[in-house]
């Protein structure tokens, strides 16, 4: 077996370790992670590529940012569903992150399904937490998220495992007519990291 795939296939709770230490080991992760434990943001996380682009970085040798465009961070407060609410809190995290070497992506989760159907044209149910989000996205590796407790435990959310993460495969997730979005970033990712496999869009799925 290569060796950036020497966590393929290990037991979840083996894996969740490995990815625990490899954020651990990121002190731009790191940053972010107190820092919005500390701005008290309810029920974030931070997810996607920035977590599983570093995991392929790191198993492959290449530079932590390599492909990396953003942060984005998920939190999830239905107490108030304005765009203003929303706004500000992008504000205020744009200038508690500004010194950052990429920009940090923030996107209240409680708010997706007001603007998602005029965006994408097919129906969206309200989400109950960040985490039900992560389930909906096109591919399962990019389903993943991280966040720092009170007592520096690390949580970590992937609704359907780490494996894809660790084997360097991008297997689709067709709750959603995302195909285009699977296959989009498939390639870019394959582009960057040609270590990766791409599994394709179900035929009956739309």
């Amino acid at each position: 077996m290569a060796d950036h795939l020497r966590y393929a296939g290990l037991p979840h709770d083996t894996q969740r370790d490995a990815l625990a230490a490899i954020i651990r080991a990121s002190p731009l992760l790191i940053e972010v992670l107190e820092g919005l434990r500390a701005d008290g943001l309810p029920d974030h996380l931070l997810v996607a590529g920035a977590i599983y682009n570093l995991v392929w970085n790191r198993l492959t040798g290449r530079p932590d940012l390599t492909g990396i465009n953003d942060i984005d961070v998920f939190y999830h407060d239905a107490s108030d569903l304005s765009w203003d609410a929303e706004d500000a809190v992008i504000r205020r995290l744009a200038e508690r992150f500004a010194h950052l070497p990429l920009p940090v992506q923030v996107r209240n989760q409680a708010r997706v399904h007001l603007w998602f159907p005029q965006k994408f044209g097919m129906p969206f149910e309200p989400l109950a937490s960040s985490a039900q989000m992560l389930g909906r996205y096109a591919s399962k590796a990019h389903a993943v998220g991280a966040r720092l407790e009170p007592d520096d435990t690390l949580t970590i959310v992937a609704p359907f495992g780490l494996d894809d993460n660790f084997a360097f495969r991008i297997a689709p997730n067709p709750v959603l007519a995302n195909k285009k979005a699977h296959e989009a970033k498939a390639a870019r990712a394959r582009s960057v990291w040609p270590e990766i496999t791409v599994e394709p869009w179900p035929d009956d799925a739309p």
